[in-house]
């Protein structure tokens, strides 16, 4: 196994990340049976060409295993600092041991930090319960969101 972290374009991975959405979906998307696995290729190719979407891969030799998605844009809040969201994040389940997934973090964030990022903002999908607040007023778990300082400004 010879695994390597990268950045790359978007149209340059398009054609080959779609069956590891696939999987991806499988594993945690909620409410399959109503909405449909339907990425908007077209909106991605347009937020790359913006220089906002920001592509990261982990190959082993040149076979896609993972990817992770990140939107890069100046606050609406804070406008003089740019954030980092987390658009979607997969590491294919055979390659989910040992350090592989932090050390593909860090290669992320240090590209992104690398940008003038202010902070990282990531989220990830969550089958629990995350309040019980939320629950008795009906919410269903979807999403925790994580915020790490990465120390620019």
């Amino acid at each position: 196994m010879t695994v390597t972290y990268q950045r790359e374009e978007f149209a340059n991975v398009r054609d080959e990340i779609m069956p590891l959405c696939e999987r991806h979906w499988e594993e945690v998307a909620l409410n399959k049976d109503t909405i449909p696995l339907s990425p908007n290729w077209d909106m991605y190719q347009s937020l790359d060409d913006a220089k906002v979407l920001h592509v990261f891969t982990l190959r082993d030799d040149k076979l896609l295993v993972g990817y992770f998605f990140i939107l890069v844009i100046n606050h609406l809040h804070y406008q003089e600092h740019l954030f980092a969201n987390s658009d979607i994040i997969y590491i294919d389940k055979e390659y989910r041991k040992g350090l592989l997934a932090l050390k593909f973090m860090r290669f992320a964030e240090k590209e992104i930090k690398d940008l003038g990022v202010s902070v990282m903002m990531m989220s990830t999908k969550i089958h629990k319960p995350l309040d019980k607040l939320f629950l008795r007023l009906g919410y269903a778990p979807i999403e925790r969101i994580y915020s790490k300082n990465l120390g620019i400004g």
